[in-house]
């Protein structure tokens, strides 16, 4: 039997609108279709249907009536076993890699956003043709190319293959005998994409050389450089990407990448590691998908942590950062896990089965109550790699255990920590549980100390720190307090998130700094002057005494044997 084809085409530049025509042969007598609610890798309930409207079904040339069931779902009643025909237009305005996009300069959508599921049909091969491509446009995608257009074995694979559209730049390089491709649209005339060919095709042997050779025949990186923005989605075969113009190498840059370029080059060794790290080895709830509803899993610590240990790691590994490089970037993550209230709340396990609702929707209060399974998540990496080492293996032969036990497949909780078990024993297997359902610190400095890395506190806090706020501050705007952390002297003095802070004994205030130049000597009493909600309110903070703001790591003085097996320094 013939599966579904879908006909996508770039309809309306100026307006944002693709027009899509679905074709289903030998349909059911009552078929039923839906559009997925969310896209695998980014866990929040995204109602990609809102930006459906128009829909249509006919056979031949007869209209049918469609009954929609819930908020992304529709029933077609069919007459006979002719081909049933849907149209219907998707607006595609999200600059981002998690939906669709096109405007005259460019398109890009993942099907999720755009086709509709014939239920009943997932399995059978799926079919894209495009349609109204401007001329000079190219087409990048890792879905196979076949005549007139596109296909995938089933629904749950056409998902899985973005696709770039536009006047794009591209490259290409060979990583241990694997093609792969860059494309970027969107760049400076001052791009010089030889050097990311080249740095991208380092991390990408020393990836392929980690996890014992490569599971797709080819891979396509498909960036979209913008004037503010970062992130990607990883697929099977491909990863989307978006990022900053002036993180983009320049002819100007100079031999050490500059640090918005190391954060890109970090961005790419995230999500090709997730070629293997998520797509592949998987947790056991995402053997299947639901596309309909959220589907819950509480090991984003392990996929997305670890997956953020490495992505650094791999820069250093691959001779594209040095070791005192690794280490400030280390500490930045050491820092900003210290400075969230909420490591000491929600266990990492608890993090990640609430993403859905905590992760992906931050609020003033998120700082207090939730932990990052990214971040800390890497940081718990860390720790299991170190205390591996001490045993004389390593979270290396960990990840290659897991890979080689489960055949490239789904693992859970327990298949972890019988990996931890078996490499390291209990003095491994029992510290990891309870770094992922407890909230105890992490021993970091204990481990990284024993690893011959000096940890030390570094610089001086800030007025916001002191305080125990965060503060958004321009010098037209002001000083806006974003977030009050918990136990800290603004919230004792009854500072709220959305305050603006107008003045501070009896001055204009625009920097919060300025008022450490307001307190004669001896003095800590601010007397801020504060607009809520257009009342004018006087507070008195007590200013505590400075500490240090965070800390720095850095090599050990003398060769240190743990250090060069770790970091080879």
């Amino acid at each position: 039997m013939s599966g579904p084809r879908y006909r996508i085409e770039l309809a309306n530049l100026a307006a944002h609108r693709y027009r899509v025509t679905l074709t289903l042969p030998s349909p059911a007598a009552e078929q039923d279709f839906s559009l997925p609610v969310w896209i695998p890798g980014s866990y929040l309930v995204r109602e990609f249907a809102k930006h459906l409207s128009g829909l249509r079904a006919r056979q031949g040339d007869r209209e049918l009536a469609i009954e929609q069931l819930d908020k992304a779902s529709w029933r077609v009643r069919c007459s006979g076993r002719a081909a049933l025909t849907l149209s219907y237009e998707v607006y595609a305005f999200d600059a981002s890699v998690r939906t669709a996009w096109l405007d005259s300069q460019r398109a890009f959508f993942n099907a999720s956003s755009l086709c509709l599921r014939a239920h009943g049909r997932e399995a059978e091969v799926h079919r894209i043709e495009l349609a109204r491509v401007p001329k000079g446009w190219q087409v990048a995608t890792e879905m196979s190319a076949t005549d007139g257009g596109y296909e995938a074995p089933h629904y749950d694979e056409l998902l899985d293959h973005p696709f770039e559209i536009g006047p794009h730049w591209q490259g290409q390089f060979v990583a241990a005998g694997v093609p792969h491709r860059v494309v970027v649209a969107g760049a400076w005339p001052s791009f010089d994409g030889e050097r990311l060919l080249a740095d991208v095709q380092r991390i990408c042997e020393a990836q392929i050389a980690f996890w014992g050779g490569a599971p797709f025949k080819h891979y396509s990186f498909l960036l979209w450089a913008v004037d503010d923005g970062h992130g990607g989605l990883e697929h099977r075969a491909s990863t989307a990407l978006i990022c900053a113009r002036r993180e983009l190498p320049t002819a100007a840059e100079g031999t050490a990448p500059s640090d918005g370029y190391t954060r890109l080059l970090g961005l790419f060794s995230h999500e090709y590691f997730h070629a293997w790290n998520v797509k592949r080895l998987r947790p056991v709830e995402f053997a299947r998908f639901d596309y309909q509803r959220e589907n819950f899993t509480e090991l984003l610590w392990f996929f997305e942590g670890f997956t953020s240990y490495y992505d650094e790691l791999l820069l250093l590994r691959a001779g594209l950062i040095d070791a005192p490089r690794y280490l400030k970037l280390l500490a930045a993550s050491v820092n900003g896990v210290l400075a969230t209230p909420g490591r000491r709340v929600q266990p990492l396990s608890s993090a990640s089965f609430e993403a859905w609702t905590k992760y992906y929707r931050p609020d003033e209060n998120s700082p207090n109550t939730t932990s990052n399974y990214y971040a800390q998540g890497a940081l718990v990496a860390l720790c299991l790699d170190l205390s591996l080492r001490a045993q004389r293996s390593s979270l290396d032969a960990l990840m290659a255990r897991l890979w080689q036990a489960s055949a490239g497949g789904p693992v859970s909780e327990t298949d972890i920590l019988a990996a931890a078990q078996a490499l390291g024993g209990d003095s491994v297997a029992e510290p990891l549980r309870q770094w992922v359902h407890g909230t105890d610190e992490l021993p970091l400095r204990e481990l990284v100390e024993a690893a011959g890395v000096a940890w030390r506190d570094d610089g001086r806090s800030t007025v916001a720190q002191r305080l125990g706020l965060r503060a958004r501050e321009g010098a037209l705007t002001g000083i806006t307090v974003t977030h009050v952390l918990s136990n800290g002297a603004a919230e004792a003095g009854g500072l709220n998130a959305r305050d603006d802070v107008l003045g501070c004994n009896g001055w204009r205030l625009r920097r919060l700094d300025d008022a450490l130049g307001l307190l004669a000597a001896g003095e800590t009493r601010l007397r801020l002057l504060i607009s809520r909600d257009q009342r004018l309110l006087d507070l008195d903070v007590d200013l505590p005494a400075p500490r240090p703001a965070a800390i720095a790591l850095s090599l050990a003085e003398g060769a240190h044997a743990a250090r060069r097996r770790w970091i080879g320094a």
